[in-house]
């Protein structure tokens, strides 16, 4: 099935470079584009998109202003493509707050750079988008894909690896398309004496620490964007960078986090399937792994591998999923224990003291 798109952005230059890469993909079709939300909309009312491409400062409305407007009446996915400036991060992070399923990094300048290194994100960004559900929300190319390693890239499976339980537990959760939502909702939720958490959400660079400045100032708990050597402690929810991998560590009876270089791995960095590895081969049955909504299967062979040590290993449901990809396929690898809906996801973390 086609997938039409809708590219609203006040750049003639940029609308055209998205179009041809777009338009270069046999399951996508550009119906459109628009300079500004309001016509955006008259088009639109033509001819609905299956996914709508999104700049966030455009004259006459700004891109926040009309996402919420149509995720309150006609709830449709949307991807973000943002600059990232620090302010321009913040502006998108309050998008994915108010819907969007994704977030892509807009250049400023080289755009022939963008086509090349970016493209394939972008394109996998539109095909994700077209799979989320998206529920009514109330205001407040041809390239070779890349290659797909695996946690092997930085640091060897347990083999035969049983560590001894100790009273220090914590939490590591996988999440991508409709994670930040998902996130808020689950963190929000938490007391200040929750165990300690680290978090793989998939996004790009700069986005995940305005992201975590966000949260943390909706929680009780901290949130923070994690820093090499960070220790998890109780209260503390650690968000891998965008752009780096992070690993669980131990030394003697505490568990801190390494924040590291890398290849892309499950074509992701961070990947969630490194993070479950780390987990399984320093925590074991210490750790509690929590998989959540996202397109694909980052985490699903990390999660199977934590299982297989004695963790807790448990996932999203689908009915609460925007896209149930990376849970299905780790049920389907036989990673998970339990499944739970949305909302019981802070129980389940709460229980793990």
């Amino acid at each position: 099935m086609t997938i039409k798109v809708m590219i609203v952005d006040d750049s003639a230059v940029m609308r055209e470079v998205m179009q041809g890469l777009l338009q270069a993909h046999q399951d996508i079709e550009v119906i459109g584009s628009a300079m500004d939300p309001l016509l955006a909309l008259q088009k639109m009312e033509r001819n609905w998109p299956d996914v709508i491409l999104l700049d966030v400062e455009m004259p006459r409305m700004d891109g926040i202003t009309f996402l919420r407007q149509i995720m309150a009446t006609r709830p449709t996915p949307v991807v973000i493509c943002s600059t990232l400036t620090q302010r321009g991060s913040d502006i998108a992070i309050d998008a994915l707050s108010a819907g969007a399923v994704e977030v892509i990094a807009k250049p400023t300048i080289g755009l022939r750079d963008f086509l090349q290194e970016s493209g394939h994100e972008l394109v996998s960004a539109i095909r994700s988008a077209a799979q989320a559900r998206v529920r009514k929300s109330v205001p407040v190319a041809d390239r070779k894909p890349l290659e797909k390693l695996s946690a092997d890239a930085l640091l060897q499976a347990p083999v035969g690896l049983k560590n001894q339980k100790t009273t220090e537990r914590i939490v590591v959760i996988g999440t991508s398309t409709g994670g930040t939502q998902a996130l808020e909702q689950v963190l929000c939720q938490l007391p200040a004496n929750s165990p300690g958490i680290a978090i793989v959400q998939h996004m790009p660079e700069k986005f995940t620490q305005s992201f975590a400045q966000r949260l943390n100032g909706l929680c009780v708990i901290e949130v923070r964007e994690a820093c090499d050597g960070d220790r998890i402690i109780r209260g503390l929810a650690l968000i891998a960078p965008g752009g780096k991998h992070m690993l669980v560590k131990r030394s003697g009876a505490q568990y801190y986090v390494e924040v590291k270089d890398g290849p892309l791995v499950s074509r992701h960095r961070p990947s969630v399937d490194v993070l479950f590895r780390s987990a399984a081969v320093h925590a074991g049955p210490n750790a509690l792994g929590v998989i959540m909504t996202g397109m694909g299967d980052d985490g699903a062979r990390g999660l199977k591998e934590m299982r297989d040590v004695g963790a807790r290993t448990w996932a999203q449901d689908e009915e609460s999923c925007v896209v149930f990809g990376m849970p299905k396929e780790a049920i389907k690898l036989g990673g998970v224990e339990q499944i739970v809906a949305l909302d019981g996801i802070p129980a389940v973390v709460m229980s793990w003291r």
